[in-house]
């Protein structure tokens, strides 16, 4: 590696050291670290999500440790080496960005995307919606598969469109509620979430990041019923549902 990097340098001299010493660091495989690294993902999400700065540079260092294991067990397995994977990605950059390293001229974001997406087919890929991981989760994959499709135009020309698709798509899942079938139903709200998913995106609104907002102050009022709960000497199943809602009521108005 490149001296003038010190601090990487380091990682790397310390990675060398705990393959060869450490009885954990030795046993591990791309196999065993993968669900460690997906964890570690999902901890630099919650961290952004919360806007925890030190967080964030914490875990982009857990994360930045991953990646120089996958590069140390490459090198062992003559697969390939750290500099090899940081040249790829610099030269990818530059491939995809012929707006600043080429003569291509663009107008906004936009171009870029489409251009980005172009100049992947070109590559060999098959499909624009081929670089969508399959085991990425529901919310985010519906995210990104709309954001691709759009780049090829294949996309509604404003916000009312798309929410008139979505009241079609509520139409269509009380119809198939009428008719009491478990499978249409599933397919039919799956259809609307991801209308809704779509409306999301014409709002710019982060659906992933909108729904785990919401699914924290959920988690936050009601631990905060089961206090207030306590308070007066009862569990939360002790109490009817309109005292519940009441409570819930009085917790909102709160914040």
């Amino acid at each position: 590696m490149n001296d003038t990097n010190p601090s990487f340098n380091r990682l790397m001299g310390i990675m060398d050291e705990l393959r060869e010493k450490c009885p954990w660091d030795k046993k591990q495989t791309i196999q065993t670290l993968r669900t460690l690294t997906i964890e570690e993902m999902y901890e630099l999400a919650d961290a952004i999500t919360e806007e925890d700065w030190a967080g964030i540079k914490e875990e982009l260092g857990d994360l930045l440790l991953h990646i120089v294991f996958y590069a140390k067990i490459g090198k062992e397995q003559n697969r390939f080496t750290m500099d090899e994977v940081i040249n790829q990605i610099c030269d990818k950059l530059i491939s995809r960005h012929p707006h600043i390293y080429g003569d291509i001229k663009v107008n906004d974001e936009e171009d870029v995307k489409r251009n980005w997406e172009n100049l992947k087919l070109k590559e060999g890929k098959t499909s624009v919606l081929g670089g969508v991981p399959v085991s990425l989760p529901a919310t985010v994959k519906a995210i990104r598969l709309q954001e691709k499709a759009a780049q090829v135009k294949f996309e509604w020309e404003n916000k009312e469109q798309v929410w008139d698709k979505v009241e079609e798509e509520i139409r269509e899942l009380k119809e198939a509620e009428q008719l009491n079938d478990a499978d249409k139903i599933e397919e039919e709200f799956g259809d609307l979430v991801f209308s809704l998913i779509n409306y999301a995106r014409f709002l710019r609104v982060d659906a992933e990041n909108a729904l785990e907002r919401t699914n924290r102050k959920f988690k936050t009022r009601f631990m905060q019923m089961e206090k207030e709960a306590i308070t007066q000497g009862k569990r939360l199943s002790d109490l009817s549902l309109s005292e519940m809602d009441a409570m819930w009521d009085s917790i909102k108005k709160k914040k």
